[in-house]
């Protein structure tokens, strides 16, 4: 009797580890690994899209994304993670989509530029923390395809890198340092909101003469 207790309590141990476990699993991984949600780490071009859905927390159920082909996702400065669907190039090209989102069921969408989405601190940069060993260069933007360096305005010598993962990036200057957290807060003043330092030998092998 106390033999078949003690494997009864054990059973009833390894099922309530197995649902605690169950409960904090990612439930929305499948969704990341078909590439129904796509993650994104760095804004870049098209910069507008219909916004779905923000939240503290990543949402826990996988049906809410049934009605959609895919959404991006992003982790953002505020805390919120956001998801958006479609990439247009302009506004006007995204409201005219607003509806169709809606009628997916979506009824709270709208229209978002995300290079408002702050995906790298909210800081202006002054208090950026910098290694005193590493030379930095300051990315402005990432583009899905390359664009001409006279596009950033009141920026000379911009250097452009097309990396493995095919996304073509615009830095500008080396600096260490405190002179680097300076320069990136005034190229955010500048227009640049999106600017942040990269350690510059990251992207040297891939740079574009």
């Amino acid at each position: 009797m106390m033999k078949i207790l003690r494997y009864s309590l054990v059973g009833a141990i390894i099922l309530m580890q197995s649902l605690m476990f169950e409960a904090g699993a990612d439930k929305l991984a499948k969704l990341r690994t078909t590439k129904k949600i796509v993650p994104v780490e760095e804004i870049s071009a098209p910069y507008f899209a219909v916004q779905i859905l923000a939240l503290k927390k990543a949402p826990q159920d996988p049906s809410y994304f049934k009605n959609i082909e895919r959404a991006r996702e992003y982790e953002c400065a505020d805390g919120y993670v956001r998801y958006t669907v479609g990439a247009f190039a302009s506004a006007a090209e995204a409201r005219s989509h607003i509806s169709k989102v809606k009628a997916a069921g979506y009824s709270e969408c709208f229209v978002v530029d995300i290079r408002n989405y702050n995906l790298h601190g909210k800081d202006s940069g002054a208090s950026v923390k910098t290694d005193a060993n590493t030379v930095y260069t300051i990315q402005l933007a990432a583009y899905r395809y390359p664009v001409y360096v006279s596009e950033f305005e009141g920026v000379d010598n911009v250097m452009e890198f097309y990396l493995k993962d095919r996304i073509y990036r615009y830095t500008v200057g080396e600096y260490v340092g405190e002179e680097a957290s300076r320069e990136l807060a005034r190229l955010k003043a500048q227009g640049y909101p999106q600017a942040h330092l990269v350690p510059v030998e990251k992207y040297r092998p891939y740079q574009i003469e």
